[in-house]
């Protein structure tokens, strides 16, 4: 028995076509590589934004040093 599973059904049921292209004469859609790389441009995107909050926190924090090394240095 063949397990199909639920976004089967549902590119069934909006283009039975489709489903019968890609799961019986296995075809790939057109655009497949574009998809592909788009897949991995918005990774590596995700990569970069989380990479550059770091970098945010690590500079309000030196930041925040760097005044209080200063208000120190100003008591003594």
């Amino acid at each position: 028995m063949q397990i199909i599973r639920a976004s089967e059904i549902g590119e069934y049921v909006y283009c039975a076509r489709a489903w019968w292209l890609r799961r019986v004469a296995g075809l790939e859609p057109a655009g497949h590589a574009r998809r592909a790389e788009g897949r991995r441009r918005h990774i590596r995107h995700g990569r970069l934004v989380q990479a550059s909050r770091l970098v945010l926190v690590l500079a309000v924090l030196l930041l925040v040093l760097a005044v209080g090394l200063v208000f120190a240095d100003a008591l003594y």
